[in-house]
């Protein structure tokens, strides 16, 4: 199968990566000429634009910034999708945008999927991260050797729109720990704790979750790089709001969270990394919330290994 993938950002680069070095036929495409180029030397073809690549390969994978971009990116190839072309969308994207779009290339006679990602971009690098995709079954099972080589554990999710659905859910969930972790090491601090102790206090108690294990470590080494951005968490809690809203769920904590999120980026910029978001109390509590010996970044120390599909358990049928 030939692939196109248009978006070799943070995300999109390690996905792609991990096409390219399983051996896959694929051509890519960024705003980045040198992006591109650092592809292309590792044996990648060199895309002309978004038209070319839906007219030329099976599939094109977009992971883009915004519903904007897939947007401006659909627009282009739309004119050259014809039967059996796939479009497999992994942005973090809006439901009813994937839903919109992906009418328009069903209409054509192509099949679209949403298949975003989660499980952060040190996981993506490895082919160890989690997929969502949202599909009809046939379609999934055409697009899993793909989705196998990028990711680990992949889960069908449903019809097309369901695993945005999904992505907006985790990703939600990811900022709420993120704030809440904060709040909690600043607190210990504040109480006179260990900071290495209060982090291994949290692991092993109820209080544990994937961000502490992850997030908290950068957060005390004092980089706090995740190569994720205050503006992108801005972006994917909105969207997390609008499901929300369209379903007349009256959500509290997720209307605070953006407002944290609006002050951080008020504060430090848009562009910030999203862990500093522990700056606004360590700037009004004068606090140093650092500790010895956690890494710079995340780093996923599990060999790279084949991916599955993750299997949905239910109760039988009385």
């Amino acid at each position: 199968m030939k692939v196109g993938f248009i978006g070799l950002g943070n995300v999109g680069g390690k996905l792609s990566g991990s096409l390219l070095r399983n051996g896959v036929d694929l051509t890519v495409l960024d705003l980045n000429a040198d992006l591109v180029q650092s592809f292309v030397d590792k044996g990648a073809k060199q895309g002309e634009s978004p038209a070319q690549l839906m007219r030329d390969c099976d599939a094109v994978i977009t992971c883009l910034p915004s519903p904007a971009a897939s947007d401006a990116v659909m627009m282009q190839m739309l004119p050259e999708v014809t039967e059996g072309k796939i479009w497999m969308e992994m942005s973090t994207t809006d439901e009813a945008e994937a839903k919109r779009l992906g009418a328009m290339v069903i209409e054509q006679g192509g099949r679209a999927v949403d298949c975003p990602v989660s499980g952060g971009c040190h996981r993506a690098g490895t082919g160890n991260i989690s997929i969502f995709a949202g599909c009809d079954r046939d379609t999934f099972d055409t697009i899993l050797p793909l989705l196998t080589t990028m990711g680990r554990r992949i889960l069908h999710t449903g019809d097309l729109g369901s695993a945005s659905v999904l992505k907006v859910v985790t990703n939600y969930l990811a900022t709420v720990h993120l704030v809440a972790n904060a709040e909690a090491l600043v607190t210990a601090k504040a109480a006179g704790m260990d900071l290495n102790v209060a982090y291994e206090a949290i692991k092993i108690s109820s209080g544990n979750s994937f961000s502490h294990v992850t997030e908290s470590q950068v957060i005390l080494n004092g980089s706090r790089d995740i190569s994720f951005t205050m503006d992108l968490v801005k972006k994917d809690v909105g969207l997390f709001q609008e499901v929300a809203d369209r379903a007349n769920v009256p959500l509290e904590v997720s209307p605070l969270m953006v407002k944290i999120f609006e002050d951080g980026i008020t504060r430090y910029g848009d562009r910030e990394l999203s862990p500093n978001i522990i700056r606004r109390l360590e700037d009004a509590t004068g606090l140093d919330i650092r500790a010895p010996g956690f890494p710079p970044e995340m780093v996923d120390d599990e060999p790279e290994e084949p991916g599955y599909e993750v299997v949905v358990h239910r109760a039988a049928a009385e």
